[in-house]
């Protein structure tokens, strides 16, 4: 066996891990298997015999790659070629606790991953999204990623934290918090239920709900609260897998459909009923939003 195909069988044996690590920055399948192959195509080019650590170097490189591609899709301000939205994530490992950290709420977070967790990603800016991956879903030592951002290790460290502070949703919900999840629940339940007189009267009279178009849609306005009742009847499927967050500080829901994309609602709410809705159903609409996950 040459030096190739040694290297060549060493490679096959990280696969999965590199796919896993991959597809968690990117967000696309595609995308992800274009990375490993990039990496194999500079591992095939190097020295494999001075490498002591393959695992890890490999780690370092397809970092290094998917923080390119990500760079260069923010330049270019596109998403993923495939449907546009994030997939289901590939199988990887669980994050290993950080020192001074909650250890089941860092395992907490890990099992969170799924493609509300991709949307909020999303919108991390790409060194904050390789630090948070890299270090809190596959354990990779800060000393490492600070070599691939060219930062320093405590640079790397702030990095991690805030783009967790994003994912935990630390942030604290403005006004009063507990009244509008009420009133955001009590929406959801009848959307579920598909109860048209139940999401009339979480309504205001002349509430509006607005969507953010689109690549292949227009933006679309609807007012009124039976003519808004009627298109949140059609958000039930969605409803049953919803989960709480904050869009620009204001609560909003992230549901998801396996294979028929996600949906992003945000809620304006006055005296307990909902005045506004705005709705987004294309990644491209959360360019420079804030978006954070809420835990349950």
């Amino acid at each position: 066996m040459d030096e190739i195909e040694f290297l060549a069988v060493r490679f096959e044996e990280n696969r999965t891990h590199l796919k896993a690590v991959a597809h968690r920055m990117l967000g696309s399948s595609n995308e992800a298997e274009d990375a490993v192959q990039e990496a194999w195509i500079r591992l095939a080019r190097s020295d494999g015999a001075a490498i002591e650590n393959l695992g890890g170097w490999l780690t370092t490189v397809v970092g290094r790659v998917c923080l390119d591609m990500l760079r260069s899709r923010r330049v270019r301000r596109e998403e993923p070629l495939e449907t546009g939205v994030p997939e289901a994530p590939e199988p990887g490992p669980a994050s290993v606790p950080e020192p001074g950290g909650d250890p089941e709420q860092q395992a907490l977070t890990a099992d969170s991953v799924g493609l509300a967790l991709l949307v909020v990603l999303e919108t991390l800016d790409p060194a904050e999204r390789l630090a948070f991956v890299l270090h809190d879903m596959f354990a990779v030592p800060f000393d490492e990623i600070a070599r691939i951002v060219d930062r320093t290790p405590a640079a790397a460290r702030q990095l991690a934290s805030r783009a967790r502070r994003r994912v935990r949703g630390v942030a604290p919900e403005p006004g009063p918090g507990a009244a509008r999840r009420e009133v955001v629940d009590a929406f959801l339940a009848a959307a579920r239920g598909g109860d048209f007189e139940a999401l009339v009267a979480v309504l205001d009279p002349d509430v509006v709900s607005r969507s953010g178009g689109s690549a292949v849609e227009a933006p679309t306005v609807v007012r009124g609260a039976a003519n808004v009742a009627r298109r949140a009847i059609m958000f039930a499927p969605y409803a049953r897998s919803a989960r709480f967050a904050l869009l620009d500080g204001a609560p909003a829901v992230i549901a998801a459909r396996e294979g028929e994309g996600f949906s992003v609602m945000r809620f304006a709410i006055e005296r307990g009923k909902v005045v506004e809705l705005f709705v987004i159903t294309d990644p491209a609409g959360l360019a420079g939003r804030d978006l954070v996950l809420l835990d349950e």
